[in-house]
């Protein structure tokens, strides 16, 4: 699945096109390199997002095409 994707399905950014804009300024990071919106994740790569001063690491558990609000949590774990 798509790197953009991810975020917005996982809710760890709420919409696609901001979680674009994020990989292209750079804040993005899978397993400690830059990562462009279209890199391909999968179960165990480690994804670091830059929020202002906070960075928030999380290690990618499963990946779903879809997920309700209760399931979004299932997909990741924090760091």
């Amino acid at each position: 699945m798509r790197l953009d994707k991810f975020l917005k399905v996982s809710r760890l950014i709420k919409r696609r096109t901001v979680a674009n804009e994020a990989c292209d300024a750079g804040r993005v990071l899978v397993n400690d390199k830059v990562a462009r919106a279209s890199l391909s994740v999968k179960p165990g790569d480690i994804i670091e997002i830059q929020f202002g001063s906070k960075p928030v690491r999380v290690e990618v558990l499963e990946i779903a095409d879809t997920s309700r609000k209760e399931e979004a949590k299932e997909l990741f774990r924090y760091l």
